[in-house]
């Protein structure tokens, strides 16, 4: 079974966090016994600090291997965020100063984003005037969307309900009022609405 895309950004962004709040405690500690050790008072003449190899090499690996960490726990989110299910329900997005548009298979149109609970959902993203991005927060998704080009994200809705979508990117004058909501609903009620 494919992982949660809010699963994987959400561990991924706790993970970044508790490594930058460990390093921040770390450093501080650091910087605060050597302040106190080595302050003037205490030694008058400077200190002489010879070079240590071992040393160099941790403050060089424990780094990278950190770094690297992060890169993959994101990049596994980012691999699963551009691999689209074949079974993907598409929705046409089109942005437009100031105001997101829907279009679904059947040819119905709206200004709402209605979703089905079931199935992973595939958003084709083009603008007719400026960038716009398509923003979902709590599918922890977000794409840009380019005039002349067509862009794509998914997500899986998980739970019935309404969020918002926004615009990422200032697009103009009312770009703060370049909002919608995405409603997922059950199956049944989905194809009421969509029939």
């Amino acid at each position: 079974m494919r992982p949660n895309i809010v699963e994987q950004v959400d561990t991924t962004f706790i993970i970044i966090v508790a490594i930058s709040a460990i390093l921040l405690l770390l450093v501080s500690a650091v910087m605060i016994y050597f302040i106190i050790k080595y302050n003037k008072k205490r030694n008058p003449t400077p200190a002489n600090i010879h070079g240590s190899t071992t040393l160099e090499i941790l403050w060089t690996v424990i780094p990278i291997m950190l770094v690297m960490g992060m890169f993959f726990s994101g990049y596994e989110s980012f691999k699963n965020m551009r691999s689209v299910p074949e079974n993907a329900f598409i929705i046409k997005v089109t942005a437009r100063m100031w105001q997101w548009s829907f279009e679904y298979p059947n040819g119905k149109k709206s200004d709402t984003l209605y979703v089905p609970l079931s199935k992973p959902i595939k958003a084709e993203l083009t603008s007719n005037d400026v960038n716009h991005s398509f923003y979902i927060p709590a599918m922890r998704e977000k794409e840009d969307v380019i005039p002349g080009r067509t862009n794509y994200m998914w997500f899986q809705p998980t739970s019935i309900g309404s969020y918002y979508i926004e615009c990422a990117e200032y697009c103009g004058m009312n770009h703060s009022r370049m909002l919608t909501k995405l409603v997922v609903m059950i199956d049944d009620d989905f194809d009421k609405w969509y029939s």
